[in-house]
């Protein structure tokens, strides 16, 4: 497995890196109790905006079934990834079409934004590669970075791969190096 492809050995400078996070976790309120997956994930964060790649992070919070709800997005999420990181991550309110697209056209170099929950759309459970192609339009290279949710054939892990370049992320590097190691 060490030989999959990793963000470190791609000049990501200048380009924009659609990134698939692992964020799902605990809240209580509206608020973080956790912040174990979003520290481990920080580094490929950090990794790719000081290179100088526009990041956009994608990542699912619960099981909305495909309908959008408040108590399932990933705002307060995007606010702990910010104090994780010591940067501004802007949040932006949908995943795909044009506010999603305006949002990350609008980015520069080093910017992080990170985008609404996946999972308010059924397309994204559904491995829609029609969804893939709405959630890539903008990119030009693809990590994943999410070992939790590798194993599923969602849009956002294995449609999106077909069509982007496709890269591994830090941490997920690291739990293919350390399967490696058994």
């Amino acid at each position: 497995m060490s030989n999959v492809p990793s963000i470190t050995d791609v000049d990501v400078a200048g380009k924009t890196v659609l990134v698939r996070a692992d964020l799902n976790v605990p809240m209580d309120n509206g608020r973080v109790t956790d912040t174990v997956r979003i520290d481990r994930f920080a580094p490929t964060a950090t990794y790719l905006a000081d290179k100088g790649a526009r990041v956009v992070i994608i990542s699912h919070f619960g099981r909305p079934n495909g309908a959008r709800t408040p108590a399932m997005s990933l705002e307060p999420i995007a606010k702990a990834l910010a104090e994780s990181l010591g940067r501004d991550v802007r949040f932006v309110e949908e995943c795909v079409g044009e506010v999603a697209e305006k949002a990350v056209w609008a980015m520069k170099d080093g910017d992080i934004v990170m985008l609404e929950n996946l999972r308010f759309h059924a397309a994204e459970t559904e491995n829609s590669d029609t969804f893939a192609q709405r959630l890539g339009v903008f990119s030009d290279i693809y990590v994943n970075d999410a070992f939790s949710c590798t194993h599923r054939a969602h849009a956002s892990t294995y449609a999106i791969a077909k069509i982007l370049p496709s890269y591994a992320g830090l941490s997920l590097k690291a739990e293919l190096d350390a399967l490696d190691a058994v």
